[in-house]
């Protein structure tokens, strides 16, 4: 790992231990092992025959989740927030693809608490119609964090060396570009990767990369950041189960790990 920034040091020393390289060290706020990167879409109820039903989660389950998390103590925060300077018991909100219904329903719940999350945009979402530019600023503007997730959410591992890199650094560059903002995070669509990714992703510049693989996310390699997926009807129990909360909401069953076949 020769080839990552020294920045990776401190994210280390909270997390676990990775072999730094030559760049300024940051020192860390605190130790913690692991940290919950907690993976969203769409804040809403499906309309019928809608496709990947569990891929919505109501407003109102989400916000009960919420409260949940700030009673246990939580803090939201962005994955630039934690590679930099880790608050005390932390949570990551990532919410993938770009949906109307996150700068709708999740921004005023979590803006209410001034806690900030991570948007993983799909280019090819923006559309003047739908979800667009004015609606990822004002997230921004808010204090979320802005994630490259490709241009077209394609299986990364079948595309030819070109549109590799058009996939991953050109997704970069083009949010760049249009928001003037780091966007020092990739997220592999419906967690599909190789090495051949990896690769092309430490080449595009990343810091780092979340995947769908269930569990905390540790500094063992950044390439590879471990999510809990949040789905319909898990509600608090089974959110609390998969994170390392005591409470008694935590002793119901741990949310299972989802196919990575649905859209992420």
């Amino acid at each position: 790992m020769a080839s990552f920034p020294l920045v990776v040091t401190a994210l280390a020393l909270l997390l676990g231990s990775i072999e730094p390289a030559p760049q300024p060290a940051l020192a860390p706020a605190a130790i913690v092992p692991r940290v919950p990167v907690l993976m969203y879409h769409v804040i809403a109820d499906p309309l019928p025959g809608a496709p990947w039903p569990q891929l919505y989660v109501s407003p109102a389950e989400f916000e009960a989740q919420v409260a949940w998390l700030e009673r246990q103590g939580f803090a939201a925060v962005t994955l630039s927030d934690v590679w930099h300077n880790w608050p005390d018991r932390p949570v990551v909100f990532t919410f993938d693809d770009g949906y109307r219904s996150v700068v709708t329903k999740a921004l005023p719940i979590l803006r209410r608490r001034g806690w900030s999350a991570v948007l993983n945009l799909k280019v090819g979402n923006l559309e003047p119609a739908s979800f667009n530019e004015s609606d990822v600023r004002s997230l921004l503007n808010a204090g979320w964090e802005l994630g490259a997730h490709t241009i077209t959410h394609p299986d990364l591992r079948t595309l030819d060396d070109a549109a590799l890199e058009r996939e991953v650094g050109g997704s970069r560059k083009e949010l760049r570009r249009r928001f003037g903002v780091p966007v020092t995070f990739f997220c592999y669509p419906a967690g599909r990767y190789d090495e051949r990714v990896i690769a092309a992703v430490r080449r595009a510049g990343f810091l780092g990369a979340t995947t769908t693989i269930a569990g905390l996310a540790t500094a063992d390699d950044p390439s590879e950041l471990r999510r809990v997926r949040v789905g319909r009807g898990d509600g608090v129990r089974g959110l609390a189960s998969a994170l390392p909360a005591r409470s008694a909401a935590s002793r119901g069953s741990a949310p299972q790990a989802r196919a990575s076949d649905s859209p992420g």
